[in-house]
């Protein structure tokens, strides 16, 4: 028990001094709990101290001795519930805090990974000792013509599209491949492992379910097309660079006409 005890100090102490948690909702609740545990242990051990104290006159004390301990074990089963009630609070801290990780890495209309979750992951794959050694593509993407739609259905008819985009886009990908939306109409889609001209043939099948997809905005038929830029990562190249070479041949794909895709292969 007092191995446990020890244990679970230690934890929730941890808990309670990361600057993490400071404004966690069930923080100042657990704090609490953790004050009232330590007020009942201070009690145990006085009346521990208590029976210590009596035990040479237990002959003439046997009756109050009794009652005493029958109070320790009533004291001992109240602090068996506090321990649980303090267990399961950690336990539901800690599932909420891997939620409210999971939440800040994604975006929350589309459910898609956000920006700050790709550049974490951008920089795994570009540290030397990653063990990508086939390389990374970036597939930088726009809706084409996305303000038309929001200007004559209106905005939420605009991120239902943005939502049905994400979902093709996601579907329409390999398992090792990251969607992420980048910021408005504009998504990026990570493909490790893979050369420009491997890369190029998942996006055009990405794009292929797109223009295929028929959107029932107001009681008409849309159909939305994508134009995609793409880079591939070279050694020794930083993340702003090869981010900027994608966008880049975004732009001669937008010049080009739009719902197409082109690559940039010079650093």
């Amino acid at each position: 028990m007092k191995k446990r005890y020890q244990d679970l100090e230690k934890r929730i102490q941890t808990l309670l001094a990361d600057p993490a948690h400071e404004a966690h909702p069930l923080r100042e609740t657990l704090a609490d709990l953790w004050q009232h545990t330590n007020e009942q242990l201070d009690r145990l051990e006085r009346i521990s101290d208590l029976s210590d104290a009596f035990a040479p006159a237990a002959p003439r004390r046997e009756r109050g001795l009794a009652d005493r301990f029958e109070r320790f074990g009533r004291e001992l089963r109240r602090l068996a519930k506090v321990m649980r009630i303090s267990d399961g609070y950690q336990e539901l801290m800690r599932g909420m805090n891997a939620s409210l990780k999971e939440s800040s890495s994604r975006d929350p209309l589309t459910n898609l990974l956000n920006r700050r979750a790709l550049m974490a992951r951008l920089k795994d794959l570009v540290h030397p000792t990653a063990g990508h050694a086939g390389g990374f593509v970036v597939a930088m993407l726009d809706v084409d013509h996305f303000k038309r739609i929001n200007d004559r259905y209106g905005h939420e008819a605009g991120d239902q599209a943005l939502i049905e985009l994400a979902e093709i886009m996601r579907t329409n990908v390999r398992d090792t491949d990251d969607v992420v939306r980048w910021g408005g109409e504009e998504f990026l889609v990570l493909l490790p492992g893979v050369r420009l001209g491997e890369g190029e043939a998942v996006i055009d099948r990405m794009l292929d379910a797109v223009r295929r997809k028929r959107l029932e905005v107001d009681g008409e038929q849309l159909t939305l097309t994508v134009s995609v830029g793409m880079a591939r990562h070279q050694y020794g190249e930083d993340i702003s660079t090869v981010l900027r070479r994608a966008d880049r041949a975004l732009y001669l794909a937008k010049q080009a006409g739009r719902d197409r895709v082109a690559l940039e292969t010079e650093a």
